[in-house]
């Protein structure tokens, strides 16, 4: 295989889409599951492999997203219904983003855990405010947890489709 093959360079663009996705699992700069799901799909669409497996590829990869946003939403959205008010996250969400540009990178989880700290430190007090925010920050945990999960499968369901197309 030549580098400039279509067909190499499709694979070539595919696995560095789906490597940035994997990492803005991580980052919360980039829209990680999504990349990853547009990677397989760019494969899918645009590769040389045979058919029958680029739409296999197409559509575990579509059935892994589905399932990975709709997981990430309600499992750990039903924990933190549970635990947190909803004006702690709105809290921690705006001093999120206001600490995402303030401090780049670590900005965006240091603002969420002081939003949520500040108001359930209002709302509790000192002595019950920080296991309610860690309640807050596990929660979050698991999204992403499950978020990478999904955005991994896709990962090695496209190597299966890569490597036995």
């Amino acid at each position: 295989m030549e580098l400039s093959d279509t067909g190499t360079l499709v694979n070539i663009l595919s696995g560095l889409v789906i490597l940035t996705g994997v990492i803005g699992v991580l980052m919360p700069v980039l829209p990680g599951l999504v990349l990853t799901w547009v990677g397989a799909l760019l494969w899918a669409l645009l590769g040389d492999a045979p058919g029958g497996s680029r739409t296999l590829v197409a559509i575990l990869a579509t059935v892994i997203f589905g399932l990975g946003i709709v997981i990430k939403f309600l499992w750990p959205g039903k924990k933190l219904r549970n635990t947190v008010p909803t004006s702690a996250l709105l809290a921690g969400g705006v001093l999120g983003v206001i600490g995402f540009f303030v401090v780049p990178v670590v900005g965006l989880v240091l603002g969420f855990v002081l939003g949520v700290w500040l108001v359930e430190l209002n709302r509790l007090g000192m002595e019950k405010a920080w296991p309610s925010t860690r309640r807050a920050i596990a929660a979050v945990g698991l999204s992403l947890l499950v978020e990478l999960a999904a955005a991994l499968l896709i990962a090695v369901v496209w190597l299966f489709g890569l490597a036995f197309a």
